[in-house]
């Protein structure tokens, strides 16, 4: 599981330090891709895998399958972090996240996300009264 919230910078070769609580999980590979609202997934293999497998037991003649799957796959990029804990993220994917240099990395369950650090504040200050207003909707009968 992936939790919290952290404050990385990408280096002058596109490299991101991934949190260190994590780079043990994370170090017999990972996928990157392109997530909702212009941030990256960052998935451990075995998790992408289980992805992986529930699309493809989706049917393809389903036009919204097809096209989620054609993005997510299209975009994915399979990594192995260095010695260093480190990650290449591909310019494509730098570019669809408008990374520069400033990024915020977050746990969201069963993936982090990597979000351009004032795009991650402009959205949860956007998102924050809404997170407080469907929590009943959510997790009826949790929270």
């Amino acid at each position: 599981m992936f939790l919290g919230t952290h404050s990385p910078r990408l280096d002058d070769k596109g490299r991101l330090f991934l949190p260190a609580k994590y780079r043990e999980e994370l170090s017999g590979g990972l996928v990157i891709t392109k997530g909702q609202e212009r941030c990256l997934y960052v998935f451990p293999m075995a998790e992408f895998q289980r992805i992986t497998e529930a699309l493809r037991a989706a049917p393809v003649t389903e036009k919204t399958v097809r096209a989620y799957s054609r993005v997510f796959f299209a975009s994915a990029s399979d990594e192995v972090p260095d010695k260093q804990g480190r990650v290449t993220i591909p310019p494509p994917l730098r570019k669809y996240a408008g990374l520069t240099r400033d990024c915020t990395v977050i746990g969201a369950n069963t993936r982090l996300e990597i979000w351009d650090t004032q795009a991650w504040e402009s959205y949860l200050e956007q998102e924050e009264q809404a997170f407080s207003d469907v929590s009943e909707e959510v997790l009826p009968g949790i929270l």
